[in-house]
């Protein structure tokens, strides 16, 4: 027995012959189509997992544009052949698992997802448990990891099958509604963004120290070709320029260290090795990394300058590469670009053995983040500050169940 996403499943009574149940198979567990199957009933709507019996047979159903490919002697991929009329609640859980694996400032996980299934559209929403009132009280950082989280959804649906149309700020009487990805038809294996796939689970921030090796130029090309695509600027700090953004993120890390509300957030999202609370979001004391001792690398102390026992001390680079990516606005959806941006470059850079952190500081201070432009590139508003380099990749912080952050709808 062999079937397709969308063909019918049809369960016969075996006194009469007749139609005992029938449902239509919504998802493949082998890519030649055999058994288990998912299977959306019709009479409850209910989605389970099937293993047919001698009563059961396939009613196939015709599949589009994969026939003609067939017919030609073309190879249909396995993420088409998925990529049809509808999704199981377990691809649609992995679906959103994998828009989780995207960073976020103090792992704050600011998100929401919403699947409607008769529309077969995510919507993504604000999720204010993840916002941070004092670092960020008009809530550009939670757009940019909002952002990030709708590029790893884009690429995981690509890699899924499917092409999709995606809207940020789809509703104006809804701001907290940032965007919505409606599936439209299946794709083919090689559609972009579903190359950077491999790269959603293993990229990880990583606070330790790089080598003092200058990232090639050609990996900078593509890398600055990524953000591009999101209509985002990406460049290469140097000379006076990068000696600026580094006194000014040293100016804002001795802020943050002595601010009530920098300390509140920080104290809200770290997780000691003794803390009690469920390790569902924020940076654990395992992923803080080394104490800086020598170097110019503006790497956070998620420590707050207290002292970790046993925490190690590890010297940084000293001409750290350092790339800003700005707009030439300062809007909802230049932040959202921003984080769709942002995670596009991450991607890029993990699949090219690049290794990368965060240099928010700077940015967390309207006084410090308009000086960090370089004006003789006409860059405008600086939305995020990337440390890149060839190091450990990083160690793996907690995300929130999925049920925790998805709802699913008719």
């Amino acid at each position: 027995m062999r079937a397709h996403v969308g063909d019918q499943l049809i369960v016969e009574s075996p006194t009469t012959g007749a139609t005992k149940r029938d449902g239509e198979i919504v998802g493949l567990h082998h890519d030649d189509g055999t058994p288990p199957y998912d299977v959306r009933w019709s009479d409850t709507e209910q989605v389970t997992l099937v293993f047919p019996g001698p009563d059961a047979h396939i009613h196939p159903i015709a599949h589009g544009p994969e026939e003609p490919r067939e017919a030609a002697g073309q190879r249909v991929s396995a993420a088409a052949r998925r990529g049809d009329r509808s999704l199981s609640e377990a691809v649609i859980m992995a679906l959103v698992q994998d828009a989780t694996t995207a960073p976020s400032m103090h792992n704050a996980q600011p998100w929401r997802f919403q699947y409607h299934r008769r529309r077969r559209v995510f919507h993504l929403r604000a999720d204010l448990r993840g916002a941070l009132p004092h670092s960020d009280p008009e809530l550009r950082a939670l757009h940019i990891g909002c952002g990030a989280a709708l590029m790893n959804l884009r690429v995981a649906v690509a890699h899924e099958g499917w092409e999709a149309d995606t809207r940020v700020l789809p509703d104006p009487r809804d701001p907290m509604l940032l965007a919505s990805v409606t599936l439209t038809r299946p794709l083919g294996d090689e559609a972009d963004p579903a190359a950077l796939y491999p790269a959603v689970r293993t990229r990880h921030t990583s606070r330790y120290p790089f080598a003092e090796t200058e990232v090639p130029g050609a990996v900078r090309a593509a890398l600055v070709d990524a953000a591009h695509r999101e209509h985002v600027a990406l460049a290469f700090a140097s000379g006076w320029h990068l000696q600026s953004v580094l006194e000014l993120a040293q100016e804002a890390e001795a802020r943050n260290l002595t601010d009530a509300g920098a300390a509140a957030d920080l104290a809200r999202f770290t997780r000691s090795a003794d803390d009690t609370r469920p390790a569902t979001e924020g940076v654990p004391e395992s992923a803080f990394g080394p104490r800086r001792r020598i170097g110019k690398a503006p790497v956070r102390d998620f420590a707050g300058g207290k002292p970790v026992p046993g925490r190690p001390t590890a010297d940084f680079e000293s001409v750290p590469n350092l790339a800003l990516l700005s707009t030439s606005q300062d809007r909802p959806v230049d932040w959202l670009r921003t984080g769709q941006a942002v995670e596009r470059v991450l991607l890029r850079a993990t699949l090219d053995g690049l290794a990368a952190s965060f240099v928010t500081q700077a940015l967390e201070w309207r006084d410090l983040r308009w000086p960090l432009r370089d004006p003789m590139s006409g860059m405008a508003y600086v939305q995020m500050v990337l440390r890149l380099g060839y190091g450990p990749s990083g160690t793996r912080t907690p995300r929130r169940p999925v049920d925790d952050v998805l709802d699913l709808e008719p």
